[in-house]
């Protein structure tokens, strides 16, 4: 760690030397209505043909040598703006790029300049804007971020009703979801149909699949990065929306703008369901029903104050909650999150991010009431603490570096019992652990045609005390571990520490102005396990670290990818990707494993190792009256684990072999715009007995006699949905429309699982029984208004 350190200083020291006698050009973009920041807004100097982009803040800077030069700042949907300047000294120069309406009204990808595709060099990646996001059909005519998400390349879930999504060939899990850098560890309402993601408080969704920077760690698979509006710094500003289900409210401006001019902004956003009052008078006669809850909501926060131009202060939380009950019988769960950040300018080419986070996940059961119930809850909590830096070396390399430590308190489940004599508490003992990371990276403009990102982020993780560590002897693979002896551990004293490199390295060599190869590698490492063996993830699934006898997962992946622009105006995009992914330490359990409130839950773990490999192809129409895009995947994922289905390698329970989305939308006239979204997938694989035998005096008992895992796949699933958007009224103060949706329109009856049960009639006989959660024509009406 040490030569590491001494060696990356000596990198700097050589770069600063290179960038001396040199004057800096710096400043921050924002949008002229609103006062948002810009990210990725060109900043280009015309006489040199060299520029920069903006970053996550719309801060950029750039180093020049002292002369006359004219700055063009571009942005796709705003007006191009250039100045001609003489810089003989470090310079700030601020700027506000104004929309242009007409074009606006057809962009769907505002933020993000239309060569990206093609110059960045970045890959496996996909922007969505709110803007975006609002045309695609969704159920019950609710905009909904991971349901737009799904619709991406490499991207897909394993039915409807599922939590979360699944990206190259990778569990839920293995996903990390951030809302303004703080990890959510459930992204879904309603068991899987709503995301947590109030639209209106948004401001745009990042997902990172492949070539990851070395600033992200911890899972597998993607980044999902969900970045919150700051708030308009203008004037204040109310968006909301009446739906079928819930309805929602964002209220956002300046705060006291005349005293503080316009330096603090803040947003607060909150939406409820209904469902349990307009249910109310079709069970107020039903004694077991009359009393029952079903709803969700959630309440979204940000303030952000300039205190100068060298420092700026944010602070954002959430706090949503879900809630199903009917009487005796009562499940509620959800997230909190809270996140201050702090930018600081060290100088006009260091810029600093310090993040500090809370996340909290939690969920509790009960039954019963009075002195006769039962009370369950679990949490998993993680406090951390990150600086994030960014130095602008030269225009031709940007180097990031940084560190993170986060702590965790796992509690897997604590429980209560009641009855008229006495109170029982029981469970299992919390568990405690560190996860700390340090990293660097370079951005390197080598030619004009070629640019490399090269870094490394070394993560360490350390299980620590106060518990207990088993060790285990397994005699027969695939079978329940016996426990063999058991360790006492004190506060804070290390059970057990492991430590990752994480290399990194992307590269972009254009053929020409409108077409690019690129190639990445990444090693993950993840240290947080999602134990769930059901088809889908649930509510109830629990947390665990790594520990002595859990192993931290790794994965590997390798892609290359083909980038093109065309059309006119470059209207057009497309890209073919080519990934492939190994995976270690996978987790799967042994037959007839038992995952709650098991205090030997390590024994009936298994480890194994994976693989995924797919070609993702990605066409796109960005701009014009008809705009949308089609994505298709062929992609395999498969598991190894010795002892289980013969040691020989099978399909995890997300693969899907094809994945086809067809989304679009067309603005009919100023007032109608009409939109449609098809989904086919290959059924995905599960267990079925393939045939039965008898014992004793019962007849009939299914098996599977194959042992091979996942040996059915289910039908495949395809879905069409459409939406009609009529804008009743749209003014400089006032603006409101009305979405019509209809889903699955054609009555699909897409099977979630399978499974079999003995036939009534025939005790030889099985009868196989498909359970779908959608299976009719799902129509909705929703109005939306902002001024």
């Amino acid at each position: 760690m040490k030569k590491l350190f001494i060696l990356f200083i000596l990198f700097v020291f050589i770069f600063k030397l290179s960038a001396q006698n040199k004057i800096t050009i710096s400043g921050y973009i924002k949008d002229s209505t609103n006062g948002e920041a810009l990210s990725s807004c060109n900043i280009s100097i015309d006489d040199l043909k060299t520029g920069t982009q903006s970053n996550a803040y719309g801060f950029y800077s750039i180093s020049l040598e002292p002369g006359t030069y004219t700055i063009s700042y571009s942005f796709v949907g705003y007006t191009t703006k250039s100045i001609t300047i003489e810089a003989n000294k470090n310079i700030t120069i601020n700027q506000e790029l104004n929309k242009v309406s007409a074009l606006f009204s057809t962009v769907s990808l505002k933020g993000k300049r239309k060569d990206n595709n093609v110059e960045k060099v970045e890959m496996s990646v996909n922007n969505l804007s709110i803007a975006q996001i609002k045309k695609i059909p969704a159920l019950l005519g609710e905009v909904d971020i991971v349901k737009s998400v799904q619709l991406l390349p490499g991207v897909s879930t394993v039915g409807e009703g599922a939590t979360g999504f699944n990206v190259r060939g990778g569990s839920i899990d293995q996903n990390l979801i951030l809302l303004d850098e703080a990890p959510v560890f459930n992204s879904s309402h309603l068991f899987g149909f709503f995301s947590i993601f109030n639209p209106d408080a948004v401001k745009d969704v990042k997902l990172i699949k492949g070539g990851m920077p070395a600033t992200y760690g911890g899972r597998l698979s993607s980044t999902l990065d969900v970045r919150m509006k700051e708030g308009n710094s203008k004037k204040t500003e109310v968006n909301g929306g009446i739906g079928v289900i819930f309805s929602r409210l964002s209220i956002e401006g300046p705060i006291m703008p005349k005293r503080l001019k316009n330096k603090a902004s803040y947003i607060v956003a909150g939406r409820r369901s209904y469902i349990d009052v307009l249910a109310k008078p079709f069970t107020k006669n039903n004694s077991n029903l009359k009393d029952a809850i079903f709803y969700f909501y959630d309440f979204t926060a940000k303030v952000n104050y300039t205190f100068n131009p060298n420092n700026k202060l944010f602070v954002s939380g959430y706090l949503g909650r879900d809630a199903f009950g009917v009487p005796n019988a009562k499940f509620d769960w959800g997230n909190t999150t809270a996140t201050v950040r702090w930018n600081h300018l060290f100088s006009k080419k260091l810029f600093t991010n310090f993040i500090t986070y809370y996340s909290k996940y939690d969920y509790r059961l009960g039954f019963g009431s009075g002195n006769n119930s039962f009370n369950w809850q679990s949490n998993i909590i993680n406090f951390s603490v990150k600086p994030d830096f960014t130095y602008y070396i030269t225009p031709k390399n940007t180097l990031n570096f940084g560190a993170i430590s986060t702590y965790y308190i796992f509690s897997p489940g604590k429980a209560t019992s009641k009855d008229i004599s006495s109170t029982v508490e029981f469970g299992l003992p919390k568990k405690y652990a560190m996860e700390s990371a340090i990293f660097a990276e370079n951005e390197q403009k080598v030619s004009d045609k070629l640019t490399m990102r090269y870094g490394i982020r070394i993560s360490n993780f350390k299980y620590l005390g106060k518990g207990t560590a088993l060790q285990l002897k397994r005699e027969f693979a695939g079978q329940r571990a016996d426990v063999i002896g058991i360790t006492s551990y004190q506060d804070m004293e290390v059970i057990k520490s492991y430590t990752v490199p994480e290399p990194r390295f992307s590269m972009n060599y254009k053929l020409n102005k409108l077409t690019s190869l690129k190639l990445s590698y990444n090693r993950m490492a993840q240290y947080l396990h999602l134990i769930s063996n059901t088809a889908a993830s649930v509510p109830l699934d629990v947390w665990t670290p790594t520990t002595n006898n859990i192993k931290p997962q790794i994965a590997d992946q390798v892609a290359v990818g083909y980038f093109k622009n065309f059309g006119k105006n470059i209207d057009y995009e497309l890209s073919i990707e080519s990934y492939y992914k190994t995976l270690q330490n996978q987790i799967d359990y042994v037959d007839g494993a038992n995952l709650l409130l098991n205090p030997q839950l390590e024994t009936d773990l298994l480890s194994g190792k994976g693989r995924a490999y797919g070609i993702e192809f990605y066409a796109k129409k960005n701009v014009g009256k008809l705009n949308g895009w089609i994505s298709y995947t062929l992609a395999k994922s498969e598991r190894k684990v010795d002892g289980i289905s013969k040691n020989e390698w099978y399909a995890n329970r997300f693969d899907r072999r094809h994945n086809l989305n067809i989304t679009g939308s067309y603005e009919l006239s100023k007032k109608w715009n009409a939109a449609a979204s098809f989904v086919f997938g290959t059924g995905t694989p599960t267990n079925l007995p393939n045939t039965k035998y008898s014992f004793q005096n019962i007849q009939g008992i299914p098996q599977n006699a194959s042992e091979l895992r996942n040996n059915v796949r289910i039908k495949p699933y395809h879905r069409l949905d459409m939406s009609f958007t009529y804008t009743h009224k749209k003014t400089a103060k006032w603006e409101s429309n009305w979405v019509f949706g209809v889903y699955n329109i054609y009555k699909r009856r897409n099977p979630f699982s399978y499974y079999s049960q003995p036939d009534p009639q025939n005790n030889f006989a099985t009868q196989l029984i498909r359970y779908s959660v959608i299976g009719s024509i799902v129509p909705s009406v929703s109005w939306n208004f902002k001024f």
